[in-house]
């Protein structure tokens, strides 16, 4: 997924595989099982590294 912004945070739970997030430049890879916030209004892209699933939550407060 190309870079982008989001007006809430998110939380991005991964179920299966392993995706690579830029989140504001910073790469974080995160695999089946862990979890990671992509704060609001930070540029993020997301590149698949294997085949994945993930629940994508947004935070609204």
């Amino acid at each position: 997924m190309s870079e982008h912004t989001a007006p809430f945070d998110a939380l991005v739970y991964i179920i299966e595989g392993e995706v690579e997030l830029i989140i504001a430049g910073k790469s974080f890879s995160v695999n089946a099982g862990e979890m990671i916030i992509m704060p609001a209004n930070e540029p993020h892209a997301l590149r698949a590294v294997t085949k994945f699933k993930m629940l994508l939550t947004m935070i609204r407060s």
